[in-house]
């Protein structure tokens, strides 16, 4: 087998990454090839659920009171349990427990760095085999180094993320992540079972077709919002023809195609769900710390999602998040009708 040098691994990458800070300890870049191998064993499940016994609903509900998958509960075992016998993280947290995880030992308590993730994004498609994901963020912890980390270190503006990604299962696999430095995209190619570098300096186009929003509740969105859909399916896009909707129903899936193709994906509150339904931590943050550093801007429809100052684990928020230009065209619709 003839093997492409030009194409970078992962972990290829992330050590190229490193020489440019001759200071760097590498623990950031340990951590993400530690998610790396989690969502690789978790792929596999993917790719074969339709074959075992791993598919459907465990019995039981989570935190967040929705029923649990058995997949859902062999991801979040999986990275939970690479990154607890990984020497990068000092704790998790994660959206199917009710608290955080301290991985309490004396090099987890050596590290610098808490990591909160979503398992697995769209988890209700499983059963009818659409594309499914992972999200995650990383932050540096507040407390002190040397002893275990604190529910203080997770509850932290997402501004404070140093990294943030998402692996989405699909037709390929596919892991995105985001530091300060920019956006790359690395495809897991099967025949050596690496992520390879496919998308570097990935950039969220400031315009784009396509609008992401469940029209299944169009009636209980306030009205800025329901104006801005009008206006979507009227005169939409720069050519002068309507937008297109497309909606997957999984954020992962839904929020990737519109980072690389332009677009913005709404999840706004109901009348049913006045604070929202999206995880700020686990969903919400992540995502907008990765479209943000690709030129794009995500809003809870009242201010910036990367301000908000978590007060739970659990918090729920509204969630807007796109290319830049149709943001700012949304952000004038929410302003002018701020109490809908």
């Amino acid at each position: 087998m003839i093997v492409n040098r030009k194409v970078l691994t992962l972990d290829e990458f992330t050590i190229q990454q490193l020489r440019d800070f001759p200071h760097a300890t590498g623990e950031l870049s340990n951590l993400l090839r530690d998610i790396g191998l989690a969502a690789k064993r978790v792929n596999v499940e993917v790719n074969k659920a339709g074959l075992v016994d791993i598919l459907g609903d465990i019995g039981t509900v989570n935190v967040q009171g929705e029923d649990v998958k058995k997949l859902d509960v062999f991801a979040n075992n999986q990275f939970m349990g690479v990154l607890r016998h990984g020497i990068s993280c000092a704790g998790i947290g994660s959206e199917e427990l009710e608290d955080v995880v301290v991985f309490d030992d004396e090099v987890s308590n050596q590290s610098k760095y808490v990591c909160l993730f979503d398992p697995l994004d769209g988890s209700g498609n499983i059963d009818v085999n659409v594309s499914i994901g992972t999200i995650f963020g990383v932050y540096r912890r507040v407390s002190e180094l040397g002893k275990p980390c604190r529910k203080e270190d997770f509850l932290q503006p997402g501004i404070k993320q140093v990294a943030a990604g998402y692996i989405i299962y699909g037709s390929s696999t596919m892991m995105v992540y985001a530091t300060r430095r920019g956006v790359n995209g690395f495809t897991l190619d099967p025949s050596i079972g690496e992520f390879t570098l496919s998308h570097p300096h990935i950039q969220c186009p400031p315009d784009g077709k396509i609008y992401s929003v469940n029209h299944g509740n169009f009636f209980k969105y306030g009205q800025g919002v329901k104006k801005y859909i009008d206006l979507c399916q009227r005169k939409g896009n720069p050519e002068g023809g309507p937008y297109t909707q497309r909606y997957i129903g999984s954020m992962v899936a839904d929020v990737h195609r519109n980072l690389i193709k332009g677009g913005i994906f709404m999840y706004p509150a109901t009348t049913d769900k006045p604070g929202g339904k999206l995880r700020l931590l686990y969903e919400c943050n992540p995502f907008a710390f990765i479209v943000e550093v690709a030129g794009g801007r995500a809003t809870n429809g009242k201010e910036r999602i990367l301000d908000i100052q978590p007060a739970s684990l659990h918090q729920r928020s509204p969630f807007f998040i796109g290319s830049k230009n149709m943001m700012e065209e949304l952000e004038t619709f929410l302003k002018d009708n701020p109490n809908t």
